[in-house]
């Protein structure tokens, strides 16, 4: 059973949503990290514990598979293999507005499907939520 619009404004968990044909996604989470070290501790606060009740409405009714958030963006290293060289670079591959800054692993029956999940992440309203399907194994 996937989604509806009779499902539309409901929490999770919806009985017997998952079936052995669905697909996984995973939701990549971008964000401004300098707009989120300005914002408000008790506004980044209320994120995070948005955050945490939604993951665990998704983790117990099956649908969430894995999530995480990662550290800074200022941790990342990127190793680059060059005319069998390796290269490292201390910080992102590149300079871009939002930063990646966790992951959300979901089972979805469709896109249609995973796409309103994601929606339903909270830190899609400040930044971003990118949608892809893992391939099959």
């Amino acid at each position: 059973m996937g989604w509806s619009p009779a499902m539309a404004g409901k929490q999770w968990p919806f009985p017997g949503d998952i079936t052995e044909a669905d697909m996984k996604y995973l939701c990549l989470i971008y964000s401004d990290e300098k707009r989120m070290n300005t914002m408000d501790p008790d506004e980044l606060q209320a994120l995070g514990d948005e955050c945490e009740v939604y993951c665990q409405q998704l983790m117990d009714s099956g649908v969430c598979l894995a999530v995480q958030a990662l550290e800074s963006v200022s941790t990342a290293t990127t190793v680059r293999i060059r005319n069998g060289k390796m290269t490292l670079t201390d910080g992102p591959f590149a300079e871009t507005k939002e930063q990646l800054g966790g992951f959300y692993l979901i089972e979805a029956s469709d896109l249609n499907e995973a796409l309103r999940i994601a929606s339903g992440i909270p830190p899609a309203r400040i930044g971003s939520v990118e949608v892809r399907p893992l391939l099959d194994s």
